[in-house]
């Protein structure tokens, strides 16, 4: 158990993810200052002097804010460490100062467990976006890197991964006008089976078969509404998601992306991506009905091409079915196809990650997404724990470098990458591709550089202003049985935020 005590819990989503990196198998506490004394009293725990608050043994890690300085206690009952760190919010960057504070952190945290992270501070999603907009103020690369390093404690190795990628990003967008333009996200919440790491807002087509029909009905309604939110802006981007939207039937497929052709303009489209995602939702019938539509870049996800991990996760299809489903692509004339793989799966090593790529590269995919696990609190494998204590998966680092070897090798080059919260060993999730073959709506969603209108369950529209360098969200509800009985509220909501905002800023 970690407490974290604050004078200021209106920090807590700036220090907590920090402390959770260097404990990711630690339950994690955080109090303000009266909270936490409120909590000993309660527990009847025994006080100490001159040793700070604490409970048990545990580690304890005490933030108290004054005005030209920040006093850090790190420690337990046996041992504390004590440490003056001078900045004030007068003469910094409201940014500044919490990074500051964090540095400080860091380096006790760092000292303690006598590890460093490769991301250093960082513990946002998206890393490369700052390299991306130094890049576009034309800072020059060592500047760059001096900036990471003195600012975020990043290291060498993963600020050259990212201004690789962003310089990669910085090419494919401007041949883009995403300022005029915005991408579509459609959702299709329903998977084959629900997989034991996934936290996403998907419902088994078994149990939940009977609200098919309605969800696309309410999904069709959503869908005209939306046609007609910008009328002069390019449509450049188009992304099925979900769920798997494969698991639809070909006939329900083809009268969804035709409901979608019959009112949007194609004209500009970049790009037509869907998440054919599980093998065991994929048939020839549906490949065609999404080539018949000029769908022009799909997913095929393994996950792992190790049987025992897949029959342990809850993906009911074998290695055999993951390579039919390819061929099978493939004579369907899809040929952009990326294939998504999980680095940390319970039970894993990395030869077995070797193992996954080894029989990837006989399929030839033209790109490769390669996520570190991360373990969301709504997952199964959170939710029951206890049950995969043993399975752990060792030596994720090393599995990452296979991965990086294995791109080099065989001319995969990443174009995106974001990271998430719990990610196994404070890694990233990577996308790489061949020259040509990025996907482009990973980027637009991952950078915020354009204005994404997200239909469906689970849906979350972000709307750009470049003009101010701001970003808002309007989301959709999660539940099916919501979305589908409150669909006209979920088109108002667009429509009012639309009326009050200038979306050409």
């Amino acid at each position: 158990m970690i407490n974290i005590i604050l004078s200021d819990k209106a920090y807590e989503n700036d220090f907590y993810p920090l402390v959770k990196a260097f404990y990711p198998e630690e339950t994690i506490k955080v109090f303000s200052s009266e909270e936490f004394i409120g909590q000993q009293q309660e527990d009847l725990l025994p006080q100490q002097e001159n040793v700070g608050v604490q409970v048990d043994k545990g580690l304890t890690v005490e933030i108290e804010l004054f005005e030209e300085y920040v006093l850090l206690r790190v420690g337990n009952q046996l041992d504390w460490q004590e440490t003056k760190i001078i900045g004030s919010l007068n003469s910094l960057t409201k940014a500044g100062y919490k990074n500051t504070i964090k540095r400080g952190l860091y380096q006790v945290l760092s000292r303690l467990v006598e590890r460093e992270l490769p991301w250093g501070i960082l513990t946002g999603i998206r890393p490369t976006k700052l390299v991306y907009e130094m890049l576009e103020q034309e800072v020059s690369e060592e500047d760059i890197r001096a900036h990471m390093d003195k600012e975020y404690l990043c290291s060498r190795e993963k600020v050259d991964m990212s201004i690789q990628i962003a310089k990669r990003e910085l090419v494919l967008l401007q041949e883009m006008d995403y300022q005029k333009g915005y991408s579509l996200y459609i959702g299709i919440p329903f998977c084959p089976t629900t997989c034991l790491y996934c936290s996403f807002t998907s419902y088994s087509i078994a149990r939940f078969s009977n609200l098919v029909e309605d969800y696309l009905e309410a999904l069709e309604k959503e869908l005209v509404y939306a046609s007609t939110c910008f009328p002069d802006k390019k449509l450049a981007c188009i992304y099925f998601g979900g769920g798997t939207p494969t698991t639809l039937s070909a006939e329900q497929l083809d009268r969804i992306i035709g409901k979608v052709k019959e009112h949007f303009d194609f004209s500009h489209v970049k790009e037509f991506c869907v998440e054919a995602g599980r093998p065991d939702s994929i048939t020839p019938e549906k490949l065609l009905v999404l080539k018949k539509w000029g769908v022009d870049r799909i997913s095929i996800n393994p996950q792992s091409m190790q049987q025992r991990t897949l029959d342990l996760i809850g993906r009911c299809h074998t290695i055999e079915d993951i390579k039919e489903a390819f061929r099978i692509a493939r004579e369907t004339g899809h040929h952009n196809i990326n294939m998504d793989i999980i680095i940390g799966l319970p039970g894993e090593a990395p030869e077995d990650v070797e193992d996954t790529l080894r029989q990837i590269k006989e399929m030839n995919p033209e790109s490769l997404t390669v996520h570190t696990l991360a373990i969301k609190r709504a997952a199964r494998l959170n939710l029951e724990k206890d049950n995969y204590m043993e399975l752990k998966a060792s030596e994720v680092p090393k599995m990452l470098e296979h991965v990086m070897d294995f791109a080099e090798d065989n001319s995969y080059l990443p174009y995106y990458l974001y990271r998430q919260k719990n990610m196994a060993d404070n890694l990233e999730n990577i996308g790489y591709s061949r020259f040509g073959k990025e996907g482009l709506y990973n980027i637009l969603i991952m950078e915020e550089k354009q204005t994404i209108l997200a239909l469906g369950a689970g849906g979350m529209s972000k709307f750009v202003f470049h003009k101010e360098n701001r970003l808002e969200r309007v989301d959709n509800v999660k539940s099916v049985t919501d979305y589908i009985n409150r669909i006209d509220e979920m088109i108002a909501r667009k429509q009012d935020f639309i009326a009050r905002n200038d979306l050409w800023n």
